[in-house]
């Protein structure tokens, strides 16, 4: 008898706690399904990333650094090589490689030259946008200041406002993944936080639940003998 009453405890807790995570389940399913949809790389736009061109090195000049430097590096900016030195605190600073002239912040028509070459697509650049970085879009996942391209097929390129790299690609397939990536480990704002006690809490019920179902399937098999 006791042993009957345990099992009736142990349907209980299994249609209740199925009830509890039924939610969290779905989602987690449909979003995991979806993000197998297509391959990692095309979901992060590598196919429209123009490859930059070569540099000549031989005729880079080393610019006067504020010291200390942090980086230093030398690369292809729409075309042009330039030298990229990143400071303490965040702050980037650029010369020209051929004569070692610091350079400015990059203004909207160089952001727009450089969205431009940057993408390899057939798509055009339909609008461009400055962003601080205490206000950068959240597709971006960096808190620099930043030029947003946005082409008429949906894909957003971002340019660092300051160094002038491609920051960032995205796909209006990816922003798709994104959010469900955010589904997935139960974090829709932020999409970054996969330890949290909201998704500990539906694991350990969803754990629980499948070892109830367990023990009821092989007690169901053991009664129909």
């Amino acid at each position: 008898m006791a042993r009957r009453t345990l099992m009736q405890r142990f349907v209980r807790w299994h249609i209740w706690l199925g009830w509890l995570v039924a939610l969290p389940l779905i989602l987690w399913t449909a979003s995991g399904l979806f993000m197998t949809l297509r391959p990692i790389d095309e979901v992060r736009g590598a196919h429209l990333r123009a490859e930059g061109q070569p540099i000549d090195a031989s005729r880079a000049v080393l610019p006067a650094l504020p010291l200390p430097v942090e980086r230093l590096e030398l690369i292809d900016s729409g075309g042009r090589s330039v030298w990229v030195a990143a400071l303490p605190g965040g702050q980037v600073q650029r010369y020209l490689a051929e004569s070692g002239q610091p350079l400015g912040p990059v203004g909207i028509d160089e952001a727009r030259i450089l969205a431009e070459r940057a993408f390899a697509g057939d798509a055009h650049l339909k609008a461009i946008r400055r962003f601080a970085a205490d206000r950068a879009p959240l597709d971006l996942r960096k808190a620099r200041p930043s030029w947003q391209g946005e082409f008429d097929d949906g894909t957003h390129l971002y340019i660092d406002a300051e160094s002038g790299e491609v920051l960032a690609l995205r796909t209006r397939f990816w922003r798709t993944f994104d959010f469900m990536w955010g589904l997935h480990i139960m974090d829709p704002v932020g999409r970054e936080n996969s330890s949290h006690v909201l998704l500990w809490l539906f694991s350990a019920g969803a754990l629980v639940t499948s070892l109830f179902g367990t023990v009821l399937l092989f007690r169901r098999r053991k009664a129909a003998r």
